[in-house]
């Protein structure tokens, strides 16, 4: 692993831009993306009364949980495929980098989404020319293991 990505504040930076400030959704969810470290990252997001499923049972909602599962598999993906990508600055990398789809998502819930502030992990099990495959954890601030996910993610370059 190249040690330019390793400790780079830039690259975090990126991610953060990609990910979080480019979009509403994650916005809405609280995500901030903590820590890159080559082909891993930790994502966090603290319980918000909007995230909730039912009021009489406060709880994450599923589909929060999946969709942050799928930001962490995203960000993992695109973490590995600029790191393969050669350029002259982490930007242009990014900029290579035309499309970035979910393919297939797989969550297994363990236990309910209860606790105050959440953390998000995930790794890449294997990236091709075009389809990189991610695995991801949802922890509560205990460290209970809330889910567990796979995704398949499909990328093009310009």
């Amino acid at each position: 692993m190249p040690k330019s990505l390793v400790k780079d504040d830039s690259l975090l930076a990126l991610v953060n831009e990609f990910f979080v400030d480019g979009g509403p959704f994650t916005k809405d969810l609280g995500i901030r993306i903590e820590s890159v470290d080559g082909t891993n990252a930790r994502l966090s997001f603290p319980m918000q009364n909007g995230l909730i499923g039912l009021y009489r049972n406060p709880m994450l909602h599923g589909g929060v949980i999946s969709s942050v599962l799928d930001v962490a598999g995203g960000v993992v993906v695109f973490l590995s495929v600029i790191d393969r990508l050669k350029g002259s600055s982490l930007k242009q990398k990014s900029d290579k980098l035309q499309k970035l789809n979910t393919i297939d998502l797989r969550i297994d819930y363990l236990r309910p989404g209860i606790g105050e502030l959440f953390s998000s992990t995930g790794y890449i099990l294997r990236s091709g020319n075009k389809v990189a495959v991610a695995r991801m954890e949802l922890h509560n601030e205990k460290q209970d293991l809330i889910a567990v996910g796979t995704g398949s993610y499909s990328f093009s370059f310009k």
